[in-house]
């Protein structure tokens, strides 16, 4: 018998005027072997950029990176305008989100304030992310890999 899982798809972007492209290539390299569909919208991507395509790819999470250091202003009802347009995914915002950022909690309970479920430094490790989104979404690995052994 061969187990079919759908894949879960994945929104990727940087939010606001942020052009730092390296973290979220690295991510979408990174979600992508390990079995995520990646739709990734690059740099400089408005708030209702991340809607329109949580949208229109059913997308499960919304992972928004920024190292710019405003990520607080750019992502001012940012949840409000997910929910108007009828998304339910889970969020996460990481990078280097705070400008003269030296108490990292503070910056964690700021993001979580504003709506998203994880926020991480930008020193997180992205298999720290893939793992984290997979208990989130509720993806058990020794599923997948017992339906490849027994295929």
């Amino acid at each position: 018998m061969v187990l079919h899982t759908m894949s879960q798809t994945v929104v990727l972007g940087v939010i606001g005027s942020d052009a730092h492209v390296v973290g979220i290539t690295i991510l979408e390299q990174a979600f992508s072997a390990a079995g995520f569909d990646v739709v990734n919208l690059g740099v400089q991507t408005s708030q209702q950029e991340f809607a329109e395509a949580a949208v229109d790819h059913d997308a499960d999470a919304v992972l928004v990176s920024s190292l710019y250091g405003h990520a607080e202003q750019d992502c001012q009802g940012f949840h409000h305008v997910l929910e108007e347009a009828g998304v339910d995914a889970v969020t996460y915002i990481g990078g280097n989100l705070a400008v003269g950022q030296d108490d990292f909690e503070q910056t964690r309970k700021t993001f979580r304030e504003l709506g998203f479920d994880r926020v991480f430094d930008s020193e997180t490790d992205s298999e720290d992310a893939i793992e984290a989104l997979r208990q989130d979404l509720q993806i058990t690995p020794t599923e997948s890999e017992r339906a490849t052994i027994s295929s």
